[in-house]
């Protein structure tokens, strides 16, 4: 007969305490590397920014205060969202914002006219989408930069917008419109913070477990490559940009339901803060990197340093300058944490 195997030979169970020391060991570790990661980071940025904001401010943490500063900044991260995709893929959409005041724009100008709201709202949201092919065609089909293209449009729907509106302000709409804009829908929750949600949702079902995810990644990542795994870049770029059309227009709309007015100057500078959260939230201006986790941290961390600066009457000129700080160190603090880790091994250190 066989000897029954001793502790320690390798060839017996596992003791159960040791089992579990384990996995309480592995278990650690990979919290570990999650708080060495970029999210990590920023998880642990956000939790600074709140202590801040909840010692400098009590209505800070009141749940009116946490739905206004969602409420007053939605149309931003919305269309980060759509932004994230873009810039994964290694593209840039700096019209969207001048896109989301001609859409408001137009959606004035039409009931003004005397248009149908209805009629109005599709005709607003098929401007978006007729946009964002525009932009497309001439970066897919053509060739040309996305940045030259977008910043083009940034210039040229803008000017649309004040074409249509000129000097005015146009508050002719509907007051139900307005209420959907100004008023909680569930809750004490507007339309628009619904949305939202609804297409936080749909970001990361799409992005993290669809084939049109990995086909958003693989292409920021390598073109060429891409192509010769048979992808059809034309189409994911083409489907982006019309989609960034769509998404700009929409926030537009739901920015004039919530002012209840419109303007040419409207969305004026909204691209600095949206580009902002997407590359803060660790997606790689080059495209390929990134993930949807870490532009929600993003989104919160932007949202309460403005609220928490606004809570402290810090003026919204030096908002601006903080938030252009931040698209700095966004931009470079992973290309030195990439250079350090490259110096930092150990043939680069004979």
């Amino acid at each position: 007969m066989n000897a029954p195997a001793s502790p320690g030979t390798g060839t017996g169970p596992e003791p159960v305490e040791s089992r579990r020391a384990r996995e309480s060991a592995g278990r650690l570790a990979a919290f570990g590397a999650r708080l060495k990661s970029w999210e990590g980071f920023l998880a642990v940025l956000l939790l600074c920014i709140i202590v801040m904001n909840a010692l400098t401010s009590p209505s800070f943490l009141t749940t009116e205060n946490q739905v206004n500063l969602f409420a007053l900044s939605i149309e931003k991260v919305i269309v980060a969202l759509i932004m994230t995709f873009v810039i994964l893929n290694a593209e840039i959409d700096l019209s969207v914002a001048s896109m989301m005041g001609l859409s408001a724009c137009a959606l004035g100008w039409l009931v003004q006219q005397g248009v149908p709201m209805p009629a109005a709202l599709v005709v607003c949201l098929l401007i978006g989408i007729a946009g964002g092919a525009f932009n497309g065609f001439w970066i897919t089909v053509v060739g040309l930069p996305s940045l030259v293209v977008t910043l083009a449009m940034l210039i040229g729907f803008r000017g649309l917008a004040r074409v249509l509106v000129e000097d005015r302000s146009i508050k002719e709409f509907p007051a139900w419109f307005e209420a959907l804009g100004q008023q909680s829908l569930v809750g004490p929750f507007p339309l628009s913070l619904i949305l939202f949600f609804a297409l936080l949702v749909l970001a990361v079902i799409v992005l993290r477990y669809s084939g049109f995810g990995r086909q958003v990644y693989v292409v920021g990542i390598n073109l060429e490559v891409a192509r010769y795994s048979g992808i059809n870049v034309a189409r994911v770029k083409m489907l982006l940009f019309t989609t960034s059309g769509f998404l700009s227009a929409l926030a537009g709309i739901l920015f004039a339901a919530r002012l209840g007015t419109v303007r040419g100057d409207m969305g004026l500078g909204f691209e600095l803060d949206i580009i902002t959260i997407v590359l803060l939230g660790g997606v790689s201006i080059f495209g390929g990197a990134g993930s949807v986790y870490g532009v929600v941290l993003s989104i919160l961390i932007v949202l309460y340093l403005r609220n928490g600066m606004s809570l402290s009457n810090i003026t919204g000129h030096l908002q601006t300058g903080v938030i252009g700080i931040l698209l700095i160190l966004s931009a470079m603090i992973p290309n030195v944490r990439s250079f350090l880790a490259h110096v930092a091994r150990p043939g680069r250190l004979r």
